[in-house]
């Protein structure tokens, strides 16, 4: 399995393959997800497994812990996709209720809490740099995921803040692809909640707003 350590050089840095490949699809993930197509979730499946074998060749266990509870959460939101396919109106963007808001607001951060007093007396993991970034990644990572899988526009508000400490977090962590990415996801983001939101006020949902093949 020595591939899964592959590398080659750049600007004097040492960049994994499966960092540069797993990052690549992480942003056809987010491209793929503007057009609600279901090969968001199987694309997200292999280029979080990539992410996971990266993140443990640069121990970074809280990063690791988030691809693996993405390839999970890929899953749900693949059935749940193929569900909504299957509905007569296609899969619906809706903005989230307050009470749903206040639910993911409420998990991010009792999560956060919770996962970063793990980190700090789970010696094992050995979190190179501040449990309390690491934790707010995965429990924020994993909201985001969620909130998508029920269409919900606000998963990408999520995930720009999840963006804003992922930056930093993966520098320190010598995984610059990922670092790049970020800021290239950023834009994306942006350009996807734009999209979703216009469509969530659309009062009639049009048969060409299914979800794609």
């Amino acid at each position: 399995m020595n591939w899964l350590n592959a590398s080659f050089g750049l600007f004097g840095e040492h960049v994994l393959w499966t960092d540069l490949i797993g990052n690549v699809l992480s942003l056809a993930v987010v491209w793929l997800a503007m057009r609600k197509t279901l090969w968001t979730w199987p694309t997200q499946l292999v280029g979080a497994a990539l992410l996971l074998a990266a993140s443990l060749h640069a121990h970074v266990p809280g990063n690791a812990l988030k691809q693996v509870l993405f390839c999970v959460l890929a899953l749900f939101g693949w059935a749940m996709w193929i569900r909504g396919r299957s509905a007569e109106q296609g899969l619906v963007v809706r903005q989230a209720t307050a009470r749903e808001r206040a639910l993911l607001i409420g998990v991010l951060v009792l999560g956060t809490a919770v996962v970063a007093q793990l980190f700090v007396h789970l010696d094992w993991l050995k979190i190179a740099w501040s449990p309390w970034a690491n934790a707010y990644i995965f429990v924020g990572s994993a909201v985001a995921t969620f909130a998508q899988s029920r269409a919900l526009v606000d998963f990408w508000v999520i995930w720009v803040l999840v963006d804003l400490v992922g930056v930093p977090l993966a520098l320190k962590s010598g995984l610059y692809v990922s670092g790049a990415v970020y800021g290239i996801f950023f834009v994306m983001v942006m350009v996807g909640f734009r999209n979703w939101l216009k469509e969530s006020r659309d009062v009639r949902v049009p048969q060409n707003k299914a979800v794609t093949a």
